[in-house]
């Protein structure tokens, strides 16, 4: 009997220690655990604040059993309705806003000065160029003048160079001419020299015609030119009397700067 409480207590010792060796083995892997899970980072959370509630005024809580009133902030007597808040005066401009008023002032006077300047440049120029233009015109009217002139010179040698050439075909003329000639064959003689006028007055009339024709021209060329002229001349009177009207511009004197 004995030997058998023996047995059973050594063999209950032998659970124990069993049983506490098992917890201890447990616990231990538990905190390496607990460990390893802490030793990983972690993205911190976003902390959320309310915002403060501030308590409810009087005058909101009578407004709630009231009438609701809307007050514009442009009306000074309705935001300070007691009159109790002192207006504001009109600000004094300073010496310096003064300064700095007057630069822009004289700065646009002068860009309206060199605005006008650059107008007065452009008419000058433009005035100009429509000179040249009329002397170029005039000068192209000129030679055509002249060109019409001889022309019309030659064609009044050609005419009388055919009065010659008709009075010397006349028969007593042509037989007037040829009777110094002391031939066998007079009229042979008349008619060779009928023949030689005939063929100068058909030459002296072609060369009538084409001058003819080119008097023609001529006079076309010369009166489009009288034209263009005309035109120039009044365009460039008109821009003579705009210059004329226009205001001169002149540059004040300078003020003298205070020291």
């Amino acid at each position: 009997m004995p030997s058998r409480i023996r047995s059973y207590i050594k063999l209950l010792v032998a659970f124990c220690l069993i049983a506490s060796f098992c917890l201890v083995e447990g616990e231990a892997q538990t905190r390496k655990k607990k460990r390893t899970r802490r030793t990983t980072p972690t993205a911190p959370r976003p902390v959320i604040t309310n915002p403060p509630i501030a308590p409810p005024d009087e005058t909101q809580s009578q407004g709630t059993t009231g009438d609701v009133k809307i007050i514009s902030t442009d009306d000074p007597e309705a935001q300070d309705p007691t009159g109790t808040e002192p207006k504001t005066a009109n600000p004094v401009t300073s010496p310096e806003q003064e300064d700095i008023q007057k630069t822009i002032t004289s700065l646009s006077n002068q860009v309206n000065k060199l605005n006008d300047k650059l107008s007065q440049k452009q008419d000058d120029d433009r005035y100009e160029r429509e000179m040249e233009r009329l002397t170029r015109a005039e000068q192209r009217a000129e030679q055509l003048r002249s060109q019409l002139i001889d022309v019309q010179a030659k064609i009044a040698d050609f005419e009388a160079k055919l009065e010659q050439i008709d009075f010397a075909l006349r028969p007593e003329n042509i037989e007037s001419s040829t009777a110094g000639y002391g031939s066998m064959r007079p009229e042979a003689a008349r008619d060779a020299r009928k023949k030689q006028l005939e063929g100068e007055k058909s030459r002296v009339q072609a060369q009538l015609k084409l001058v003819e024709s080119s008097k023609t021209r001529l006079e076309t060329a010369v009166a489009n030119a009288d034209n263009e002229v005309d035109l120039l001349r009044a365009k460039v009177q008109l821009l003579r009397d705009q210059m004329n009207a226009a205001p001169v511009t002149t540059d004040p004197p300078a003020k003298p700067r205070k020291p």
